[in-house]
Parts: C-alpha cells; sequence; structure tokens
C-alpha cells in the first residue's frame, strides 16, 4: 500500500511545540522537559526519539517527555511505573490489545545525532527501537475512538538483566495493566513483516576439573583446559533440531560461546568453564531445555545460569491481525518480551520496523519506508 493513503493521524489536540534535546529534569511538568510533538511526521518523531539519549538506566528524560506528551491527550489514562508510561483507552470494546516498544538503547558508538540519509533515519536506537517507538507514539495520538481498547505500554531497560526489565516490573507489580488483553503487539524490528512467537535461551556453564602443577613439571598436575577437548567435539558434533510450529520452523542452535581457563601462564590449570547458549524451539519448556542440556553432556559438571522459554506463535488466535498487516509470519529466531505476554496467556507478535540485524550495530538504521508501513498498517488495522 502507498503511504499516500495512510488514514489522518493528526491528533485532535493543540500542537506541542518543536522536539527538543534540551537536558530535562525528572518532572515531566517543569519547563526543561523535552517535548515531543506527536502530531509531527514519523520521521521526525523519530529523530526526535533518537536525539534524546536513553541508555538502559537512564532513560528518566525520555520517559518523562513521552510521559508528558501523553498525559496531553484526554483519551488516554496515564501512569508511571519507574521510567515506565503506561496509557490505556476505556471505551469498552470487546478486545483490548497492548502495543509495546521499549525507551531504552545499548551505548552510543559514535552514532548520535540522528541524520537522514539515503531513504532512512540513522542513529544509536533508530532500528531497535526508536522507530517502533515512535509508530506506537503516533498511533498513541491519533487513534482516539480505536476499533479495539489499547494499552501502550513504553518501557525501560530492555536491554539489560532480565530483572530490570520494565515490561517484567509492570507484569510482577501491576499485572492487571497486561492481563486483560486479548493480543499483544511487540514493536520489535521485523523488517515490517510479522515474527511469531520466539526461541527460547538457555545458557550453562560445563565445568572440567584437574589439578595445578608448574609448567615446567606438567606430568605431575592435570591439565583441565584439555579435558575440554571432547565437550568441544560434542558441539561441534551435534546436530540442532528444527521444529515446525503453525507451519513455522525455529532452527535451534547450540553453541559454546566463552571457553576460559588458567591463573598464569606458568600454571597447569586446574580448571575449565565452557559456556554453551542454546537457542530451542518454543515447543520446549525452560525446564525440558536444560534437561536436554544435562542429557547432552552427561557425565560432566553443568551449571545452568539462565534458562528461559520462549513463546509459541498462537497463530490461530492472531490469524486476524496478521491478516491486517498483510504480512506472511516468519518465526522469530531469538529471544523477545512476546515471551513475557505469552507467561501471561496473551498471544503476541513482532512487528516492527528495521532490520533486526542491524540492532546494537554503529550502522544502526530504520528505512524510511518501514515506519511509513507500519503506521499505516497498524493505523488502518486501529481506526
Amino acid at each position: 500500500m502507498s503511504p499516500s493513503t495512510t488514514p489522518s493521524m493528526t491528533p485532535s489536540t493543540t500542537s506541542p511545540t518543536t522536539p527538543s534535546t534540551t537536558s530535562p529534569t525528572t518532572s515531566p511538568t517543569t519547563s526543561s522537559t523535552v517535548s515531543l510533538d506527536l502530531a509531527s511526521d514519523v520521521v521526525d518523531l523519530t529523530r526526535a526519539l533518537v536525539d534524546i539519549p536513553s541508555v538502559s538506566g537512564d532513560e528518566a528524560p525520555l520517559a518523562d517527555g513521552v510521559e508528558a506528551a501523553l498525559r496531553g491527550l484526554p483519551h488516554l489514562a496515564v501512569e508511571r511505573i519507574g521510567n515506565s508510561v503506561v496509557a490505556r483507552t476505556g471505551l469498552g470494546r470487546p478486545l483490548r490489545a497492548v502495543i509495546a516498544g521499549h525507551l531504552d538503547t545499548v551505548p552510543a558508538a559514535g552514532n548520535l545525532p540522528s541524520r537522514l540519509d539515503g531513504g532512512s533515519v540513522h542513529g544509536l536506537g533508530a532500528c531497535d527501537m526508536k522507530g517502533g517507538v515512535a509508530v506506537a507514539l503516533r498511533l498513541a495520538a491519533a487513534a482516539t475512538e480505536p476499533a479495539h481498547d489499547l494499552t501502550y505500554v513504553f518501557y525501560e531497560c530492555e536491554e539489560v538483566e532480565g530483572d530490570r526489565n520494565g515490561l517484567h516490573r509492570i507484569a510482577a507489580e501491576r499485572p492487571a495493566l497486561l492481563a486483560d488483553a486479548g493480543l499483544a503487539i511487540l514493536m520489535e524490528p521485523s523488517d515490517a513483516g510479522v515474527e511469531a512467537g520466539c526461541q527460547g535461551t538457555l545458557t550453562a556453564d560445563i565445568v572440567l576439573r584437574g589439578e595445578r602443577a608448574h609448567t615446567a613439571r606438567a606430568w605431575q598436575g592435570v591439565n583441565a583446559a584439555h579435558a575440554a577437548a571432547p565437550v568441544l567435539q560434542r558441539l561441534a558434533d551435534h546436530t540442532p533440531e528444527r521444529v515446525v510450529v503453525d507451519g513455522l520452523e525455529y532452527r535451534e542452535g547450540l553453541s559454546a560461546v566463552a571457553v576460559r581457563a588458567g591463573v598464569a601462564g606458568n600454571v597447569v590449570p586446574d580448571e575449565c568453564v565452557v559456556t554453551v547458549n542454546l537457542r530451542f524451539a518454543p515447543t520446549r519448556s525452560a525446564r525440558e531445555a536444560e534437561a536436554y542440556v544435562r542429557e547432552l553432556f552427561a557425565g560432566h559438571e553443568v551449571h545452568v545460569t539462565e534458562a528461559v522459554a520462549g513463546a509459541l506463535p498462537r497463530l490461530d488466535r492472531i490469524a486476524g491481525l496478521v491478516e491486517a498487516l498483510g504480512a506472511v509470519p516468519r518465526p522469530k529466531l531469538g529471544w523477545t518480551d512476546v515471551a513475557r505476554f505469552a507467561a501471561l496467556g496473551v498471544p503476541a507478535l513482532n512487528y516492527g520496523p528495521g532490520d533486526p540485524s542491524l540492532a546494537h550495530t554503529a550502522g544502526e538504521h530504520v528505512p524510511v519506508a518501514h515506519l511509513r508501513a507500519c503506521e499505516e498498517r497498524l493505523g488502518e488495522w486501529l481506526l
């Protein structure tokens, strides 16, 4: 569909001021809070968001600006939870949908401020996922009477450890804000297509024991690093499974991601740790994935440090949305927060502008065509 057919997305509010990157305070009501113009073009809004630094843990200025902009919209009830902002309609529609996007980014890599070049917005977080946040904010402003009730979630700390994740905190402290939804859309970059479900992830340490000795008398010790050879060979020989769910193929992967041994250049290592990562199909539970790894490395000391289940695609429950978005669904090869919605019993999908392979790179960018396509298709579904 051509961008020229996009429904009018101008909200029925007075026009805010031009976006600013002035350093804000933590109070959204002060004059120094950044001002986000939700009536501006999605490209301009994406650039404004990129130009407000929000590395994980430092989202407060951006959260202040988002909260202030949303509180200016009378059709939304807005709550602040830490540096996450939740805005909800209350129209009594039969279906409620969540549209969620994280505000944080990884640290900068010389890719600020934003720039528009070659038909794309370049800059830190443009792809992951300030382009998606811009689309969601535009919809929040424009969809004053949507066909479905909506919960918008703009959350903190997605790029760091899970216990700091804003969506995790909301689900733990205020589950009712999410659990009443019939489906959820996570604005993860997906090339403006639908990526359904997600893989689970498990990380484990395989520990090999030996006995220290001076390397001048190496025969008096037992080299734990040498004992790692069978573990590494088992990984090299392993054939990951391919699991088809709802017609989508989730390709598993098992990899050594670190090998650590030795304390000095003249000491035979008495311990070697091989860290492995398993990306497993959503048909496995975290417990089943752990049993799978333990069986594969039977006879070795195995310490599982992380095990998080994925999410089934549930295409039967989101078929109408997928059809409305005009996309052929693909499997999500990776873990995303759709798994948090799945744990709440809410079917979810990944749908957002940008190439996921560009996330966290110095050359991160989001195509203008993706921004417009996502806004148009979601806008038609909502309006």
